[in-house]
């Protein structure tokens, strides 16, 4: 291996000593612990810059740039889509040409000049339209065309930013931890825990202080500050850039994929031999991979391993033509792509419900009593979000130090329960909180009409005095859920990808979420055009109760079908089982026809 002076991973995780020990080979020198502070400070800069922007982004859209409601809200869904979306490019380019920590460098750097860019819209009075002349909306002037690109022109910046940073931030930071020893793997499950709370204090900040300096104090200092934060988490980035474990590309893994597939097509004819010793099963010296035990769900595939007379191999082992022959390795990594394209789909659905309860709590606390019990302090609308991040850095500690502990203890899993298990339970968690949200939106609308109001809200109906405080207990129930299914499917997709594939299956997390923003403004568009007033522009005449519930039954309908995925579901071969697997190789030639 070629030595440059920074800690490279290109070779197998596993390999024997003369003694049939099983010892790490060419291992670089992982700092899990020493890589921490930058890789976990990055994160929080990070996402107290972006989240700080985007937190209270519908605020800003309807009262700065005088948007309705529904279009800043269609709007801010398809910026969070694209940006998930565009995980995927990023992702691929990552694995593909650049690699994890330079792909996370030029996103930081874009993601900071898109918000500088937002910055200036506030800052600068000919970027936004002028203050409206009254109270009352309709006579607000809109946008310019100038102005408006402008403003698209941060989105796509930032857009490019999160379409590099969300795919690999999370598996570079687990890079840096040795998954071949029992104190490497415990690092990473604890890792996940750890970074989600970054995320989540993150999360409570922007919505709190920054969000209040938004609104209360001024536009341009409030958008400053998190460019100033996003500035320094490209500082600290780069200041550990001695001591990352960075993992190098090695071409695309899609195009191991593609292979696989146009294999077993091309060989559809022939039969499949009853014994897996006479599949070829190549992997070449320098692979990230590691070694996948046979399963014998999609067989169809196996038949992209089968050598034919027509097969040439080469000296070293491997396939001549890899579009006519392709190793069990390889068709074993492609299965383990498809295995979790259905609890894939799961996560969809699953997301929709924070994505609907995120949007529509700020209109509700709009029309709620917002004054902290019975003090004059006002909390901002954009702010009550953060009660699901407040549930979820609490939750988080006691999971990871107690809860996780405790149930290692009788299930003898290194993560206390599986993985599947733990996106189930967010599931169910997830029903409560909308059966509640729907619930306390009668009361408040009923509030709203049958007592003294607390005046109007801009451009909407009575405010009722109801407290916005009713609101926390169904965010704090789905800050549970996410901490159960989000979390647990973002370990799942990476610790069940092929090493090199790990930033696309990240990002496959994040098109959910995407494909999720893009359902949602689907839904609320039938839900406007077949049930006007469930949505109605003032929520005391809407229904947002029956879309709550309604939302609440595709819940209930994704847990039956989450359950028979789950039931489905093959981990891959991991830890103790590749190491036995690697005993039962160890009397066959590395590479060959096995």
């Amino acid at each position: 291996m070629e030595k440059t002076g920074e800690q490279q991973l290109v070779t197998r995780p596993i390999s024997m000593d003369k003694n049939d020990k099983f010892v790490p080979k060419d291992e670089p020198n992982y700092r899990g612990i020493v890589a921490m502070p930058f890789v976990i400070g990055n994160e929080a800069f990070e996402k107290l810059g972006t989240l700080g922007t985007s937190t209270n982004l519908l605020v800003y859209l309807t009262s700065v740039f005088h948007m309705k409601s529904i279009a800043a809200t269609n709007l801010v869904n398809i910026f969070n889509g694209t940006c998930y979306l565009g995980g995927l490019i990023g992702a691929f380019l990552s694995d593909t040409y650049f690699g994890r920590y330079k792909t996370i460098g030029f996103a930081s750097v874009s993601s900071f000049l898109g918000m500088l860019l937002l910055a200036l819209t506030a800052a600068i009075p000919t970027l936004h339209p002028p203050s409206c002349d009254d109270k009352s909306s309709s006579i607000c002037k809109d946008a310019s065309t100038g102005q408006m690109a402008f403003l698209i022109a941060g989105f796509l910046f930032m857009t490019i930013g999160a379409s590099g940073i969300r795919p690999c931030n999370l598996a570079f930071g687990a890079d840096q931890f040795n998954p071949n020893t029992e104190s490497g793997r415990k690092g990473t499950n604890s890792f996940f825990n750890w970074y989600y709370f970054t995320y989540t204090f993150a999360v409570m900040v922007s919505a709190t202080i920054i969000v209040y300096v938004q609104s209360n104090v001024s536009w341009p200092i409030g958008l400053a500050i998190p460019t100033i934060l996003m500035f320094l988490s490209c500082v600290l980035f780069f200041a550990g850039s001695s001591i990352y474990v960075k993992v190098l590309p090695q071409g695309s893994p899609m195009t191991s994929v593609a292979q696989v597939i146009a294999v077993a097509i091309k060989k559809r004819g022939l039969k499949l031999p009853d014994q897996n010793l006479t599949f070829f099963n190549h992997i070449p010296a320098k692979s990230i991979n590691m070694k996948l035990p046979y399963t014998d769900q999609f067989r169809f595939l196996d038949k992209a391993a089968i050598v034919t007379p027509e097969d040439q191999i080469n000296s070293d082992g491997s396939a001549a033509n890899p579009w006519n022959l392709c190793s069990m390795q390889q068709v074993e990594e492609v299965k383990c792509l498809l295995r979790m394209v259905p609890i894939w789909i799961s996560g969809v659905i699953f997301e929709m419900t924070g994505i609907q309860m995120a949007n529509f709590v700020v209109f509700q606390a709009l029309q709620s009593n917002r004054h902290l019990f019975s003090s004059s302090f006002k909390i901002p609308a954009g702010t009550y979000y953060v009660f699901s991040m407040v549930a979820l850095s609490i939750w988080l500690p006691i999971y990871d130090r107690l809860v996780v502990p405790l149930a290692r203890r009788y299930t003898k899993k290194e993560s206390g329960i599986t993985l599947l298990q733990r996106m189930g339970i967010g599931i169910v968690l997830a029903i409560l909180a909308l059966s509640v949200a729907g619930t306390v939106e009668t009361r408040r609308r009923t509030v709203a009409l049958t007592r003294p109001a607390l005046g109007f809200a801009k451009g909407k109906g009575a405010i009722s005095s109801m407290s916005a405080l009713w609101y926390v207990p169904q965010l704090a129930l789905f800050g549970l859920a996410q901490g159960f299914t989000f979390i647990g499917e973002n370990e799942l997709f990476y610790k069940q990808s092929p090493e090199n594939m790990r930033s696309i299956a990240s990002s496959l997390v994040l098109c959910a979420v995407a494909f999720s923003n893009y359902l949602s403004s689907v839904l609320t568009g039938i839900i406007r055009g077949t049930k006007g007033n469930w949505l109605a522009q003032d929520l005391n005449k809407a229904r947002l109760e029956n879309f709550y519930y309604v939302v609440a039954a595709l819940q209930f309908l994704n847990l039956g079908y989450f359950l028979m995925c789950a039931r489905w579901f093959r981990y891959r071969g991991t830890g103790d089982e590749a190491l036995e697997l690697a005993a039962v190789e160890k009397v066959q030639p590395e590479n060959s026809a096995v």
